[in-house]
C-alpha cells in the first residue's frame, strides 16, 4: 500500500513552510470556494498554474507527491468515467454499441477530474507544510470570535488537528494488518467480489482495536501532562503574520477576480 500524503508533515526550508498557519488555512478555505468558479479551459488553466506554483514554492519532492497521490488517483479516474458515460449533451464523438461518448461528457469529465485533483493537492499542501501544533494554533486563533457564544474553540481545533495527525498513522496500521493477513493466506485483490468483501472484516476488527488503543494511550499521555483544556494555557510558539502571508492572500484575491471575469 502506498503511503498517503494527506495528514503527513514534510519538513523543508521553503516559503510555504515559513508562512503563518492562519494564512495557509485561509488560503485553502478560499481556494475550495473559488475553484467552483472555474468552468472553461482558461479558468482551469489559471487554477492549475496557481496550484503548481504553490507546490513549487513548497519544495515538496515530485516523486513523493506522486507516490502519495497514487491511492486516490483511481477516484479521479472514476469521477472522469462517470461524467464521460452519463453526460448525454453536445455532439456525439464516439459510438460503439450501447457506449456513446458526447462532447459535453468528455469536457465535464476533464473539468471535474481536474477540480478534484487540484483540491486534493491544495488541501494536502496544508498538512505537508504545517505541523499539527501549528494547525491547532491557527484554527484556534481564527475561531476565537466564537468563544463569545461559548463555543469550545480550543477543543474543536485540537480534535481536528489530532484527526489529521492520525490519518497517516491509521494508514500505516492498515498496511501492517493487511500484510499480516496476506501472510496467512487471505486474498484482498483476487477472487469473487463477495469473498473480497468478507476478507475485509478480519482487517477492520484489529484496526478498530488498534485505533482505540492509540486513543487511550493519547488520553493517558495528555492526562499525565496535566492537560485540562485551553483555559489558562499559554503558548510556547507565538504566531507571526508576515508580508508573504498578505501577498499570498492578495494574489489569491486577484485570481478570484480573474476567474469571475474569465468564466463563461
Amino acid at each position: 500500500m502506498e503511503k498517503m500524503i494527506f495528514g503527513r508533515y514534510v519538513p523543508a526550508d521553503s516559503l510555504v513552510h515559513k508562512m503563518d498557519p492562519r494564512s495557509k488555512i485561509m488560503i485553502i478555505f478560499l481556494f475550495v470556494c473559488i475553484i467552483f468558479l472555474a468552468n472553461n479551459w482558461i479558468t482551469y488553466a489559471l487554477i492549475g498554474v496557481y496550484t503548481f506554483f504553490m507546490l513549487g514554492m513548497s519544495r515538496i519532492p515530485v516523486r513523493f507527491l506522486y507516490g502519495g497521490l497514487k491511492p486516490v488517483l483511481w477516484l479521479v479516474l472514476f469521477t472522469f468515467v462517470l461524467q464521460l458515460f452519463f453526460t448525454k449533451e453536445g455532439a456525439l464523438l464516439f459510438e460503439l454499441g450501447p457506449i456513446k461518448i458526447y462532447e459535453a461528457g468528455l469536457r465535464m469529465g476533464i473539468f471535474i477530474s481536474l477540480r478534484f485533483f487540484f483540491l486534493i493537492l491544495m488541501t494536502s499542501l496544508l498538512t505537508l507544510t504545517t505541523t499539527p501544533i501549528e494547525i491547532t494554533d491557527g484554527l484556534e486563533t481564527l475561531l476565537n470570535p466564537l468563544k463569545k457564544v461559548r463555543f469550545p474553540v480550543h477543543e474543536m481545533a485540537l480534535m481536528m488537528s489530532i484527526s489529521l495527525r492520525f490519518i497517516p498513522t491509521l494508514m500505516q496500521e492498515t498496511d501492517k494488518i493487511m500484510k499480516a493477513q496476506i501472510a496467512r493466506g487471505v486474498e484482498f485483490a483476487s477472487g469473487p467480489f463477495k469473498e473480497r468483501i468478507k476478507a475485509v472484516i478480519p482487517l477492520l476488527i484489529p484496526l478498530f482495536v488498534s485505533s482505540f488503543k492509540r486513543a487511550e494511550e493519547l488520553a493517558i499521555a495528555m492526562e499525565a501532562r496535566g492537560y485540562r483544556g485551553g483555559e489558562g494555557r499559554t503558548k510556547y510558539r507565538q504566531l507571526s503574520w508576515k508580508a508573504a502571508d498578505s501577498i499570498q492572500l492578495i494574489v489569491l484575491a486577484i485570481i478570484t477576480i480573474l476567474l469571475i471575469i474569465l468564466r463563461s
